[in-house]
């Protein structure tokens, strides 16, 4: 009997140890408690290499060491959530109409394009994209149904899964946080600020319910003491490259990131077309592990 215990005992114990070593937790105590350093999120996927928000692009990004892979997210006609950026699969299969024209099955006929040519890849499901990331990569879903019946669908897959420490849901309606932390307050929610007056509305809200691990904000509004008060409360401040920035990187390396460190000193998540940049970037300089 006690042999049988010891050896219970030892499998718990590789068990729990097999659970500290997911790849993801390296990424999440860098999230959560190192805010020195800078998250890198990659915009609908590695799509420089593979077609965006495909199964391939994602795999591409967790080989790459990448923190977060942001995904959007649309319904079908049979209410499977899949991804798709766009409301119309056009430009990204060539193809008419709208996802929720379509069953799942029939938009499987329909290659994913990369550079204007078919691929071998297809729309996936947000639960293919889900056991494709568990354990190895945060995920940020852009979710672009506003039902609260599929917003609980999303919810529920994610907790299906175990996921919810892994992913981050972004909302672009700060207003809406108190009622998904009452679906499930595991799952962390990204709010989307407009305006210093949205940050306000948005602490509000945080000091009812608790402190939102980030906040998705933009350099319109921008200031560093602003950022020092929300990072002092343990908040992250997630900018984008998009755009301005990545233009400038696209001229010339590190140019674009180099701004927006000028413009945003405080900010310690980054969304980007070239994440694999941006990471060889921070490395370089000491921002990331």
């Amino acid at each position: 009997m006690n042999r049988l215990l010891l050896l219970i005992a030892c499998a718990g114990a590789l068990s729990v140890s097999a659970q500290e070593k997911r790849p993801v937790d390296a990424i999440l105590n860098e999230f959560y408690h190192q805010p020195q350093h800078i998250m890198v999120a990659a915009h609908r996927a590695a799509h420089n290499k593979f077609p965006e928000n495909s199964l391939a692009a994602i795999k591409e990004a967790i080989e790459q060491g990448i923190d977060i892979v942001e995904i959007d997210l649309h319904e079908t006609k049979d209410r499977i959530l899949v991804l798709m950026h766009d409301e119309t699969i056009t430009r990204t299969t060539g193809k008419p109409g709208k996802v929720r024209d379509y069953t799942y099955l029939e938009l499987q006929q329909f290659p994913l394009l990369f550079n204007g040519a078919p691929t071998k890849e297809r729309i996936p499901t947000f639960d293919q994209v889900l056991q494709l990331a568990k354990n190895r990569i945060m995920i940020d879903v852009d979710f672009k149904e506003d039902s609260a019946a599929t917003f609980r669908q999303a919810f529920s897959q994610i907790a299906a899964q175990g996921m919810e420490d892994q992913v981050l849901f972004f909302i672009y309606d700060h207003h809406l946080a108190p009622d998904l932390y009452g679906w499930n307050r595991k799952i962390p929610v990204m709010p989307r600020a407009h305006s210093v007056a949205e940050v306000a509305e948005i602490q509000q809200i945080a000091a009812r319910q608790g402190a939102f691990p980030v906040i998705h904000a933009d350099a319109s509004f921008y200031s560093d003491s602003l950022a020092q008060q929300i990072t002092s409360q343990g908040t992250r401040i997630w900018m984008n490259a998009l755009g301005k920035y990545d233009k400038l990187e696209e001229v010339q390396e590190d140019a674009g990131f180099d701004q927006l460190r000028r413009d945003a000193s405080f900010a310690n998540a980054i969304q980007t077309n070239y994440p694999e940049k941006l990471l060889a970037y921070l490395r370089k300089k000491g921002l990331h592990r």
